[in-house]
Order: C-alpha cells, then sequence, then structure tokens
C-alpha cells in the first residue's frame, strides 16, 4: 500500500465518469469521499447521458482536455489517493498511465490508487473493446486495490463468471498474484447470492505479501431493495478515502460494508428515479 498522508482530511480524487441523476460515477464518488470525511475532487473521463433505467449516450471530451483536467489538480493540490472508475478507451487508460508516470517520477511516492474496472456490467454485456481491456489489464499494476464485479473478475483471470465462492476465490488469487495487486473479491452478485441473507466479500492478497493471511473474508446483512445503482462506484471510494486516513484494507472494509448497509436500508427515504434508485450515501449522517 501507498505511503498515506499525515493529513486529518485527506485530497481525494476521482477519475471516472458522470452521473446526471448523481447516484454512480464521479458523483457517488464524491458522496462517498465527504461521508469518509475526505475532500472530494474528480476529472472527468466520459459525460455520460444515464439514468437509474440505463445508459443512452457517451461523450468522451478529447484526450488532451483529459490531460488538462489531471495537471490542474496535481499542479495545485497534494493527492492522498485516487479513485479510478470509467476510462472508457486505450488512449484515455495511456493518457491517466502517463499521468501519473510524469506526476510521481520516483521523487515522491504516488498516491494510494484504488481501480474500479469498468469492464463488463453484471449482465455480463461487454463495455471496452479489445485494445481497451488489453490496455487496463496492463493497467492493473499500477493500483494497490481493485475490485471488479463477478464478470470483470472473470475477465481479468481469463475464465467463465464463478458461480460460486470457492471459484469466484480461485479467480480473485490468480489475479492477485499476476498483477500483484490487492483484489475486493465480491459476493454479492453470485448467481445463487439472491437466496442467501449473508453477502461475503474477500479481500485476496498476493502470496507473498509478508505474514499476512493470503485472504480475509468479512460478511454483511443482505439488503433486499432494488436501489442498487452506484454501488460498485460508492465502495471502492469509500476504500479509498479510508486507506488515505491509515486504516488497513482489512480494518476499513467492514467499515464501509456497515456504511452500505446503512445507504441500502435508507434508499427507501429517497424518491430518485423510475429504475434501480440510488443509494443513500449520508444515512448515518442524516439519522
Amino acid at each position: 500500500m501507498s505511503t498515506t498522508s499525515p493529513r486529518s482530511v485527506p485530497n481525494l480524487l476521482s477519475i471516472a465518469g458522470t452521473d446526471p441523476t448523481g447516484g454512480a460515477g464521479i458523483q457517488a464518488d464524491l458522496k462517498s469521499f465527504a461521508a469518509h470525511r475526505g475532500y472530494g475532487m474528480c476529472v472527468v473521463t466520459a459525460l455520460v447521458a444515464q439514468n437509474t433505467q440505463g445508459v443512452r449516450e457517451i461523450h468522451l471530451p478529447p484526450v488532451s482536455f483529459l490531460r488538462a483536467q489531471l495537471d490542474a489538480v496535481s499542479d495545485d493540490v497534494a493527492i492522498d489517493a485516487i479513485k479510478i472508475g470509467m476510462l472508457g478507451t486505450a488512449e484515455v487508460i495511456t493518457a491517466v498511465g502517463d499521468w501519473l508516470d510524469a506526476t510521481w517520477d520516483g521523487t515522491s511516492a504516488p498516491p494510494l490508487l484504488v481501480l474500479d474496472p469498468v469492464m463488463v456490467a453484471t449482465s455480463g454485456d461487454r463495455l471496452l473493446d479489445s485494445a481497451a481491456e488489453s490496455a487496463l489489464i496492463d493497467f492493473l499494476h499500477r493500483a494497490d486495490l481493485i475490485t471488479p464485479n463477478v464478470p470483470e473478475l472473470a475477465l481479468l483471470a481469463d475464465g467463465e463468471a464463478a458461480r460460486d465462492p470457492e471459484e469466484l476465490i480461485t479467480q480473485a488469487r490468480r489475479v492477485a498474484d499476476l498483477h500483484r495487486v490487492v483484489v475486493l473479491a465480491k459476493g454479492g452478485h453470485l448467481d445463487d447470492a439472491s437466496a442467501q441473507e449473508l453477502v461475503v466479500d474477500t479481500l485476496v492478497f498476493p502470496a507473498d505479501e509478508g505474514a499476512r493471511p493470503s485472504e480475509e473474508q468479512f460478511t454483511s446483512p443482505r439488503i433486499h431493495t432494488k436501489n442498487t445503482h452506484g454501488t460498485g462506484c460508492s465502495v471502492s471510494a469509500a476504500l479509498a478515502a479510508l486507506a488515505a486516513r491509515g486504516l488497513d484494507w482489512t480494518e476499513a472494509l467492514p467499515v464501509v460494508k456497515d456504511w452500505m448497509t446503512a445507504a441500502l436500508e435508507e434508499s427507501r427515504s429517497l424518491d430518485v428515479g423510475h429504475g434501480h434508485g440510488p443509494i443513500q450515501h449520508f444515512a448515518e449522517l442524516w439519522r
């Protein structure tokens, strides 16, 4: 894990696409940062016309403007952690990698980096072309933690979507060892998960990471709700915020799971859209 900052309020950067209805993408990241006592900033990779019912259209700003946004932040603000979400194209992925290399060229420790690899929808639909998939796989080694969904983890492990927890963890081990990255294997979207009353998530560490166990499991109650829009974005951003405040992944994940349970429970207090509504990021604060 990268060195964390002594700042009591860490500076957190989201690099991702937008959601004009506020439930996912950079909007969800900023809410998650704030909910975990971080100062949120954002760089837009894609302007996404979406709502709680789905994506309608995507506009990609020029890569040169993406780099201008990145430089504007890093030239002025000390960044403690970065959460990366939707990148979209090989050119965008390359631009973000070049910025990381140019900004932290060995003279200082890079920020902690959490990557939510937006590659495959939970439906199984591929979201990237083959060049972008290859570029994102090459990018994985830069991350401290990755948070793929079930079909994304299968793609990274070069296999079929896991059908049970054992297969999910096997794939996570393969990816963790190959790319030297911690993997959050999320059990909430397994085929048989709807019949279970617990959500089991597993942190899988590279095999040679000192005395640490190769994996640690964490459970939380399953909240039966259709308001799940942006949960993946929100979890990865919350983990970045807590890690920047000095928590180990094994300390941060239980906190995030408790927070997400409350956010799902209290999502019923919101009335946003006709599809899969957003979570209530500030459930604990508003209570």
